[in-house]
């Protein structure tokens, strides 16, 4: 199977690491279905992508392709019927599926864990983790379903933080490290099924969620994260969109269980 035949679904897809995996994946000859929520989460204290940022991001998508290769699809990661029908929107329309990327993603915190309102809280929880186990019930039937030698591909994004306790975002912590087990777990599953399962762990990156992490910490923005990285900078979207659909390819079939730090050296 070519690159050019290949078919994704990446979640979290209007802003930040997800809109640019939907880049890096197009680039390479993948079709894409892009997944957001597409509008705000009343537990959550800031804006989330919109629907017009994923139709903003499909048509760019697809004018670099030159060619109609990514649809938007809206729905909530927390929702297994929304993600169900996303999973096979793809089928349907692309003949299959060949990866699964699990980007979407908040953030919300800012107190200790015992000050933390309960819906936020849960809300970090169901979106980083709960999230992440949606997509793979929905997903990884549907890699499967490809016919031997396949060359599925079930990829989550954890954080930094899975390592890292960060201090007022214990619930997005604990998430994180969450999705770590998880992609650990789902590549024993998977053993010698041709489909694999890895994770990559992000340092501090420019997208709306550092943005709000710098708000949550009092900080005057998100340069501020800058110096904790050895590289001593902030990470571009795109950095980590490069090992995603690296990762979402063929030529990572060696990996699996594997949670890959992309980080500007922050967990050394």
């Amino acid at each position: 199977m070519t690159a050019a035949t290949r078919v994704a679904l990446v979640t979290g897809a209007a802003r930040g690491i997800g809109a640019a995996t939907v880049h890096a994946l197009v680039d390479v000859g993948w079709s894409v279905v892009a997944v957001d929520r597409g509008s705000d989460d009343p537990d959550l204290p800031y804006a989330l992508g919109t629907e017009a940022e994923l139709d903003a991001v499909v048509h760019a998508a697809n004018e670099r392709a030159g060619e109609t290769r990514v649809v938007a699809r809206l729905a909530d990661v927390r929702d297994q019927a929304a993600i169900d029908a996303a999973v096979a929107d793809a089928e349907e329309r692309f003949g299959g599926l060949d990866a699964a990327l699990a980007v979407a993603g908040v953030i919300a915190g800012g107190v200790p864990l015992w000050e933390s309102p309960v819906a936020q809280q849960q809300a970090v929880l169901d979106i980083n983790l709960g999230g992440v186990l949606t997509l793979a019930r929905a997903a990884i039937p549907a890699l499967m379903r490809r016919p031997a030698p396949r060359s599925g591909r079930f990829v989550a994004v954890a954080s930094a933080a899975a390592t890292r306790g960060l201090p007022m975002l214990a619930a997005y912590c604990a998430a994180k490290a969450g999705v770590a087990g998880l992609v650990r777990a789902l590549g024993a599953e998977l053993a010698d099924t041709g489909v694999t399962a890895n994770a990559v762990s992000p340092g501090s990156t420019r997208t709306p969620i550092l943005d709000e992490s710098a708000r949550l910490y009092g900080l005057p923005d998100a340069e501020a994260f800058a110096g904790q990285q050895p590289q001593r900078r902030l990470l571009d979207p795109a950095e980590v969109a490069a090992v995603l659909a690296f990762l979402a390819g063929p030529d990572s079939g060696a990996m699996t269980g594997a949670v890959v730090p992309v980080d500007g050296g922050l967990a050394l």
